[in-house]
């Protein structure tokens, strides 16, 4: 029975390792990070960019799995939900600049005009929907 349970132990800690090396290879792989970087001109300190959204990917687990409580957390929650939807935001623009989403919608939909509000709607519509949703939890 105990070999059972430290072997299911391991299978699963095994699996979660592959699971989030694979997305935080994949973040490193849109160029996230490396955009993040070269925008704040801080290039220099790239390797402590990705320890650090390696840290909070661990961290954000042990909390969740373990249940451990932060002090004063409902007033840290809007600061957090402020960061974690601008790294989504930024996350999921480049992946669509990888996969070139927006130009081939403009080519298909034949929009000519109005591109800006278009891409600021989606952002916006974003936004409403994770404050809809996050609202609606508490």
């Amino acid at each position: 029975m105990w070999a059972a349970q430290i072997l299911m132990a391991v299978i699963g800690l095994s699996a979660g390792m592959v699971v989030a090396g694979g997305l935080f290879s994949f973040i490193s792989g849109l160029g996230v990070i490396s955009d993040f970087a070269d925008r704040t001109h801080t290039g220099e300190h790239i390797m402590l960019y990705e320890d650090s959204v390696a840290l909070g990917g661990i961290l954000g687990n042990i909390f969740f799995i373990y249940r451990i409580t932060i002090p004063y957390g409902a007033w840290m929650a809007p600061v957090f939900g402020l960061f974690g939807g601008i790294f989504v935001g930024c996350w999921s623009m480049a992946l669509a600049e990888i996969l070139n989403v927006f130009p081939i919608f403009v080519r298909r939909a034949k929009v000519l005009r109005g591109i800006p509000y278009i891409i600021l709607g989606v952002a916006i519509g974003k936004g409403l929907g994770a404050l809809l949703f996050f609202f609606n939890r508490f």
